[in-house]
């Protein structure tokens, strides 16, 4: 499996730049979000990982190919820096998940005369709910 750590620094780019919201003036003067860019298509990762990256769903990968991830959950650069690569760790992750092949089944018998014998009360007593008429 690979990892953040597996990758050189020099592949992955970081910006500093001014976070939005809250925060007074901290917000105002100090760049504390991060900006990661990571481009998969020149990165050193193996062809199957890029792939597979590159066909995932996700907004923050451009049609160019570039991970662009910004952090600013936290008031210090070197917080953000890290948060933003624990998110590009959880996306190699997910993109080397292979899921189990789904096999298969049956219902049993039981279960199955169980359904229909439900089914069969839950009707009568809908067809039993009618106007009664007394003769």
């Amino acid at each position: 499996m690979i990892r953040v750590s597996d990758i050189p620094e020099n592949q992955i780019e970081f910006s500093a730049i001014r976070a939005s919201g809250p925060g007074g003036q901290n917000v105002n003067k100090v760049s504390t979000a991060i900006h990661l860019r990571f481009d998969v298509r020149s990165s050193s990762l193996p062809e199957a990982v890029k792939s597979k990256l590159l066909r995932m769903r996700d907004t923050r990968i451009s049609s160019d190919g570039v991970i662009v991830i910004k952090a600013q959950k936290f008031r210090s650069q070197e917080k953000n820096r890290l948060e933003s690569l624990e998110r590009l760790d959880d996306m190699l992750k997910k993109c080397q998940f292979v899921d189990k092949p789904r096999r298969r089944t049956q219902p049993s018998r039981s279960s199955v005369r169980k359904r229909l014998d439900s089914k069969k009360k839950q009707g009568s007593i809908k067809k039993n709910r009618g106007k009664v008429d007394d003769y």
